[in-house]
């Protein structure tokens, strides 16, 4: 018989069968049709890590989709809206421009934006090199009243301050990108069901500390750097971790032991993890890192 655990009366979280985590190499995803490229030039391709275009997309609840969008030299994507998925961009390399209604945007490595229901946006990229940028979108359910923000919401890393949360320990600085519409604490408080989108930042042989999320859904794409990656708990309660490199994404569903521990040296860069953690559907708004 199939055993299951019932998640807060919502869902049911299967683990007979189901994997408590997916894995993605970055550099190994063959680009595939999407939304995004349908339309536009041919030197814009997408690469579906999770959800929509995955196949293992059934395997999320919350978030639609998660991929990397390429824009080359004088490419553009399609112009693309949803009715009920809010979407954020996160700008890993290169410059363009970003397309917003009737607006056009500068945007830049380190920009990160919202872009709400029902506006249409895509990016052009009149460069000579490529454009490369983070795709998240999430579901918001039919019960949930969203409307557009007044204004285009589009900020750059580079401007948050680092800071420790005391739960991660302190060989771990964090930058807070992106919460709800209630956040007194991030850059930008504009979204709904995505609940945090941040960058860590992690010292020589540094840790996050190992945890888990009751109640969310997470994702961590490894920007820079090497070590291990913690997805879940062997039989014997210890943790089970994976050698990973530049590239690594992993899925978390809720309740998954997740962590990082960095192989960094003194005097090497920093390892850096792009982070994005998200509400599953029928759950209140709540923040916690």
């Amino acid at each position: 018989m199939r055993r299951a655990i019932v998640f807060l009366g919502l869902w049911s979280y299967a683990f007979a069968g189901d994997p408590v985590f997916l894995r993605r190499q970055l550099q190994d995803v063959k680009p595939k049709p999407d939304d995004l490229t349908a339309a536009g030039s041919q030197a814009a391709s997408y690469k579906p890590l999770f959800g929509a275009g995955d196949a293992d997309a059934d395997q999320l609840k919350g978030v639609a989709r998660y991929g990397e969008v390429t824009v080359g030299p004088k490419g553009t994507t399609s112009m693309v809206s949803y009715s009920a998925e809010e979407q954020l961009y996160f700008v890993e390399e290169g410059s363009g421009t970003l397309l917003y209604g009737d607006e056009k945007a500068a945007i830049r490595a380190n920009d990160f934006m919202y872009l709400p229901v029902g506006v249409k946006h895509g990016i052009a990229n009149s460069s000579n090199a490529p454009v490369r940028v983070v795709v998240m979108g999430y579901r918001i359910p039919a019960e949930l009243q969203v409307k557009p923000t007044p204004k285009l919401m589009l900020a750059n890393a580079d401007d948050v301050e680092r800071q420790i949360l005391g739960q991660h320990g302190p060989t771990t600085q964090f930058k807070l990108l992106m919460g709800t519409t209630s956040s007194q604490r991030d850059k930008l408080a504009s979204a709904y069901i995505m609940d945090s989108l941040f960058i860590m930042d992690f010292s020589p042989g540094g840790t996050n500390i190992p945890h888990n999320h009751p109640a969310e859904e997470e994702i961590y794409l490894l920007m820079r750097g090497s070590g291990d990656m913690v997805a879940g708990l062997d039989a014997g309660g210890k943790e089970v971790r994976h050698p990973v490199t530049q590239g690594a994404a992993f899925f978390f569903k809720p309740r998954t032991q997740v962590g990082y521990y960095s192989n960094a040296k003194e005097g090497q860069p920093p390892d850096l993890i792009l982070a994005v953690r998200s509400r599953m559907p029928g759950m209140s708004m709540r923040r916690g890192n």
